[in-house]
């Protein structure tokens, strides 16, 4: 071998992975949008996972494509984690495919049919049949790309082989060999060369164009086999790299179910060797072998693995622990802005999360109105920060989702969470404002009339019923039961009128101060800011789920305007009669005047 066969080995290597790289990305582009959802629809039988995963990547011709999608699936939150590792076990055994195709170089025969079935022969026909393809139907391109991908592909393999013809001859090429006959050398070659070019089939390929010069034996390419194995898992740990914690596990899965593969097998391989002495092992092993060796890999390790898928994942879960805060933020994978409708469910999915924190907040700062803890107080100022932390990244993130292509009703669904996730904000914020009212009269020592704790607590439940029916609407995405909540809302206002009225008349007469008039007016701004956020969401899911337009004050003015008798009316009602005991006590039965108002904002003494 002498430099210009290095050079056209280099040559013969570019166009091996520039093919396979074509090759994958077209029946990528081809199949994957009906792959997908297979993959969405996973069973939780394990076989059906290992042989999906074995199907996809046989189509793809790629084990790396395959754990990346998979890697994607587990970090949106379809796929999860103990359903992937089957599919990761499958992945490994469609992925010897590649091999087998492979093999087909090393045909020695001068039959008509053998010599048919050789690349060197059938490489050309494809070639020109996907560059005719390629030039007269543009809609053939991804057809066309796997055609000419492929012969690419095999011309490269085939000046690889060429290439390397002459380091049989080769005294040095021999010594290096004998090199390999170490185990840990020939693993730790196959993983570093197999990490390098990202690529189990590229370099079983390359390790079979060497093989073809019957220089190799069986001894010193099983190992390297075992290496490749181990080092195309860099694929799927880069590919998690930003993503969720399960996304993560996915990726140690896959390299774990590899490691623990490759000791087992080298373990009970050698220790056989040593009892029985295999002759073969000095036999020489040609692209067939390697093809053979590879698949008996994989299909020993998924055989002896496979009941241990429950290990797998515990073994996953304490490499990389769990922070269920962190987990959730990271939910929103950039990768799933290639299918808005993906990325837009996710958002939803989070945006509920976010509203559910949101009522927490609100339930224990509520809950400080009766007995004021420090320690709730803190909690509830998390919860606040860790709501305007899925602000932040969801805004973020629908923003660049509304610059996609998408469908109307999509555009429609992206503008509903951009407003409601500012209604969320607000309320986990007003629930802060709670915490300072609570803790005001505590530091105080001060507390309300009788008459005043019976019409706050009435309010403040009207208020907790509005907020679990508000994220029930949300999550449900339910335009009926929105209905019910400006009803409510309308309740929540009357009920805060005629508290205020009636502190105004206690005032008077002496029954209450001043200064519990200023903690009361902030008592009862953010119950009723609450709601009216409440509100928000709730003609956010009537308009955008039902005409689509947009004018939250259009709708309702037509509400209100057309209210007698309707339904509307008959609802409010009915909550009127649920929550009339803070109306009850009102002493005049009117809501408050401009002066009455004036003085509950502390504007007069």
């Amino acid at each position: 071998m002498n430099l210009y066969d290095f050079f056209h080995l280099l040559g013969g290597l570019a166009m091996f992975l520039f093919g396979m790289h074509i090759m994958g990305e077209a029946l990528e582009r081809r199949a994957g949008k009906r792959l997908k959802p297979i993959l969405e629809q996973l069973t939780s039988k394990p076989v059906k996972g290992v042989l999906l995963g074995a199907a996809v990547t046989a189509v793809i011709q790629s084990s790396s494509a395959t754990t990346v999608m998979i890697v994607g699936f587990v970090n949106s939150g379809i796929m999860q984690l103990r359903q992937s590792i089957p599919v990761v076990m499958g992945a490994n055994i469609g992925t010897t495919v590649t091999a087998w195709i492979l093999s087909l170089t090393g045909i020695r025969s001068d039959s008509f049919f053998m010599t048919l079935l050789k690349p060197a022969t059938f490489s050309p026909l494809i070639a020109f049949a996907g560059i005719v393809l390629l030039l007269a139907s543009r809609r053939r391109r991804d057809t066309a790309s796997i055609m000419l991908g492929f012969a690419v592909l095999m011309f490269g393999m085939e000046q690889m082989s060429g290439a390397v013809s002459g380091l049989a001859q080769m005294p040095a090429f021999r010594e290096l060999l004998v090199l390999f006959s170490n185990p840990l050398f020939g693993v730790l070659v196959g993983a570093v060369v197999t990490a390098v070019i990202q690529s189990s089939s590229a370099s079983v390929g390359i390790l079979q164009a060497v093989a073809n010069t019957g220089a190799m034996t069986f001894g010193a390419a099983l190992p390297i086999i075992m290496g490749q194995n181990i080092g195309t898992c860099i694929t799927a740990l880069l590919s998690s790299i930003g993503a969720n914690r399960s996304a993560k596990r996915v990726g140690m899965v896959h390299l774990y179910f590899n490691l623990i593969g490759t000791v087992l097998f080298l373990s009970a391989f050698y220790a056989l060797d040593a009892l029985f002495r295999f002759s073969f092992t000095q036999l020489q092993i040609n692209a067939f072998g390697i093809a053979v060796t590879h698949t008996t890999f994989n299909l020993v390790s998924t055989a002896i693995l496979f009941p241990f898928i429950g290990w797998l994942e515990w073994l996953a879960r304490k490499t990389i622990r769990d922070s269920k805060q962190a987990e959730q933020l990271e939910v929103l994978d950039q990768r799933l802005l290639n299918s808005p409708s993906l990325a837009i469910e996710q958002s939803r999915r989070l945006t509920v999360e976010m509203a559910r924190l949101a009522q927490q907040a609100y339930l224990l700062s509520d809950s400080l109105l009766d007995t004021f803890d420090a320690r709730v107080v803190s909690q509830v100022e998390d919860a606040e920060q860790t709501i305007d932390r899925y602000e932040d990244r969801l805004g973020a993130y629908l923003v660049q989702v509304s610059a996609l292509n998408m469908s109307e009703y999509e555009s429609r669904e992206v503008s509903k969470l951009l407003r409601c996730i500012g209604d969320f904000e607000r309320i986990g914020d007003h629930a802060v404002n709670l915490t300072e009212v609570a803790q005001e009269l505590s530091q105080k020592s001060i507390g309300f009339s009788p008459e005043a704790v019976l019409e706050t607590r009435t309010m403040r439940a009207a208020v907790q019923e509005i907020l679990d029916l508000t994220i029930r609407v949300f999550g449900g995405n339910d335009p009926v039961l929105a209905e019910k909540v400006e009803p409510l809302e309308e309740v929540i206002d009357t009920l805060r009128d005629n508290i205020k009225a009636n502190h105004v008349e206690r005032l008077r007469i002496g029954v209450c101060t001043i200064e519990l008039g200023f903690v009361l007016n902030d008592l009862l701004t953010n119950l009723e800011r609450i709601s009216d956020h409440c509100s928000n969401v709730a003609v956010n899911v009537i308009e955008y789920e039902g005409s689509g337009a947009f004018d939250n004050h259009d709708y309702l003015r037509r509400v209100h305007d057309g209210r007698a008798g309707t339904l509307f009316q008959r609802q409010y009602e009915e909550y009127l009669q649920k929550y009339g005991v803070a109306c009850a006590t009102n002493f005049s039965g009117n809501a408050p005047d401009a002066e009455t108002e004036a003085t509950m904002e502390g504007q007069l003494p």
